[in-house]
């Protein structure tokens, strides 16, 4: 009887509680089959696997299919026309995604420093650019040691027609100025849509007495007396320096006008809340958006690989003669990606590396096939906040900074592409000049554009820095289609290894925060010590002094939220 009473208490257990409706008139009935009271299933084996790694295949298959489908169709020798609908659709996909850059970066950094005070946001700020910094210096140093033990530039491949071209007038220093007047934008709607850049003009003076020249000459021949003129010296053409702006978004504007705007919103308290919760709300929309948009990734990735692959001209004669300069590149992208970065994030972490990178393989696959790394933002957020766990505040932080500063792979394919092309020549650089392309590349990667093929003019700057000839760059555009999607990936991973790194950095930090606002939410209300206050005769709560000044000011014991801060990193180091 014992057992029986035990198993009809489960069955009523299962069944859920009473029909309520019934119970009104008296009777009880147990609620209809249809119902299930009980949750779902968890999956497991191959279907958990296949689940969790869905959007994984989707992404991946896009890219098989469109290698695939470009190489297949290249005997056709298919017509313009015909490449630009087989490269429609990832058009399209390339717009979208850039759609959501914008409201993106400006929701993310918004409402991730205005979730940290300032002083946080000061060290999370130093720390990344720390990081970002050493690691494009290493790349540079790693790029200048392959090519000069690999030596991929071959005489041979230069045109010595190309030797009289003329140079352009490219200076490291109009680089780094034009990175301060991108910084410090004058109009933050002309910011959305066009940046600053220098470039050189001839003086109007020079133009003025070259026209006359071209008059008079043009005159005395019409009339048969071209012989009795005396046509003046061509004097040299005097260039000036003229800032314009471009078509494009001042990302970089964008990003310190939101940092700035979001650090000091975090210290106006209650009163700038609704505006975080507002910000933190189109973050949550546009994310959810980015994750309808990745169904779509099968045709627009294979779209956009196979319209690349169609429009190269000769493509077996280009990889021929460049192999050897990309393969020195994808060596470099391999090193740092599986060793070096896996060694820094196993030092700093004390986690397993290869674990983190499986994670990340989404997003780079669309960093790869994009060859941007603000076109894969979108996708690398959720990434880092929904499969790897990262405290949402500094992703929220780190990613879009590292979007416009962090360039990695740029910063080695600049370096490896200048002593490319100075060995082309003939030259041999010395340690100044190596020095010089140390450094150059280093800067000049860090101004950098996350836009496709940005590199190639960051380019010139090294090559004017050594006197390496400039017109030789564009021997390069031929496999820039290829060699852009490799580095996409470096800069990408860069940014979240980063993230990975300042988060751990900034444990300490983030958990004092997190404990500071439990305590300011479980304080009574009265004064900012958490003692109440006795309230006058015929005055209210909220005309009270201690809680007009609870929104200003919290006191914390933070010598006690420190000690248990660090208890409790004990405590997860010696899980680990």
């Amino acid at each position: 009887m014992e057992k029986s009473g035990k198993f009809s208490d489960y069955l009523f257990a299962k069944m859920g509680p009473p029909n309520m409706t019934a119970a009104v008139h008296g009777t009880e009935l147990p609620p209809k089959t249809t119902e299930r009271c009980d949750a779902p299933l968890e999956l497991t084996g191959y279907r958990k696997w296949l689940s969790d790694n869905l959007m994984l295949l989707v992404t991946l298959s896009g890219v098989m299919l469109g290698v695939i489908l470009g190489l297949s169709l290249r005997p056709l020798q298919l017509h313009e026309d015909s490449i630009m609908l087989i490269s429609y659709p990832g058009e399209l996909f390339m717009r979208v995604l850039k759609l959501m850059i914008l409201p993106l970066v400006i929701s993310s950094l918004i409402a991730g420093s205005a979730s940290l005070n300032a002083k946080m946001n000061g060290k999370i700020a130093l720390r990344t650019l720390v990081y970002f910094a050493t690691t494009s210096l290493f790349n540079a140093a790693l790029g200048i040691a392959l090519v000069m033990l690999i030596h991929p530039g071959n005489p041979d491949l230069h045109n010595a027609d190309d030797r009289a071209s003329d140079k352009r007038a490219v200076k490291l220093l109009d680089s780094l100025l034009d990175l301060g007047r991108n910084v410090f934008p004058d109009n933050l709607f002309q910011a959305s849509i066009q940046q600053a850049h220098t470039v050189y003009l001839p003086k109007p003076s020079v133009l003025h007495s070259l026209n006359d020249t071209a008059n008079d000459t043009a005159v005395g021949i019409v009339h048969g007396v071209e012989a009795q003129r005396q046509i003046p010296e061509m004097e040299p053409v005097v260039l000036v320096r003229d800032v314009q702006y471009r078509s494009g978004t001042n990302t970089l504007g964008i990003v310190f006008f939101c940092l700035v705007f979001g650090t000091v919103l975090g210290t106006i308290g209650q009163k700038g809340q609704v505006v975080v919760d507002f910000f933190a709300a189109v973050f949550e929309v546009i994310m959810k958006m980015v994750t309808c948009v990745m169904w779509l990734t099968p045709v627009g990735i294979s779209s956009v690989i196979a319209g690349k692959i169609l429009s190269v001209d000769n493509l077996s004669l280009v990889m021929a003669q460049l192999v050897w300069f990309i393969i020195t590149v994808a060596i470099g992208v391999v090193i740092y990606q599986l060793i070096v970065m896996q060694f820094i994030y196993f030092v700093f972490v004390r986690r397993n590396p290869f674990k983190f990178y499986k994670g990340l393989i989404e997003a780079m696959l669309t960093a790869f096939a994009t060859a941007s790394t603000a076109a894969a933002l979108p996708l690398t957020f959720r990434c880092m906040n929904e499969k790897l766990r990262i405290d949402p505040r500094i992703t929220r932080f780190v990613l879009p900074i590292g979007c416009n500063i962090n360039m990695d792979g740029t910063a080695l394919f600049i370096a490896v592409a200048s002593i490319f092309i100075a060995q082309m020549s003939g030259m041999v650089l010395g340690f100044g000049e190596l020095l010089t392309v140390l450094l150059t590349s280093t800067a000049a990667s860090m101004s950098s554009a996350s836009v496709p093929s940005a590199a190639l003019v960051l380019l010139l700057v090294v090559l004017t820095a050594i006197d390496a000839p400039v017109q030789d760059v564009t021997l390069l555009f031929a496999v820039d289609w290829f060699v852009d999607r490799i580095r996409t990936t470096n800069n990408m991973l860069g940014d979240c290894y980063a993230a990975a790194v300042v988060e751990e950095l900034s444990r300490k930090e983030l958990m004092a925060l997190d404990a500071a606002a439990v305590n300011y939410q479980d304080m009574p209300a009265g004064t900012p010590n958490g003692h109440h206050v006795g309230l006058l005769e015929g005055q209210t709560e909220l005309e009270s002094p201690g809680k007009c000044q609870l929104n200003d000011s919290v006191v914390v014991d933070m010598s006690a939220v420190m000690n248990n801060v660090n208890l409790q990193q004990e405590q997860s180091n010696r899980r680990v």
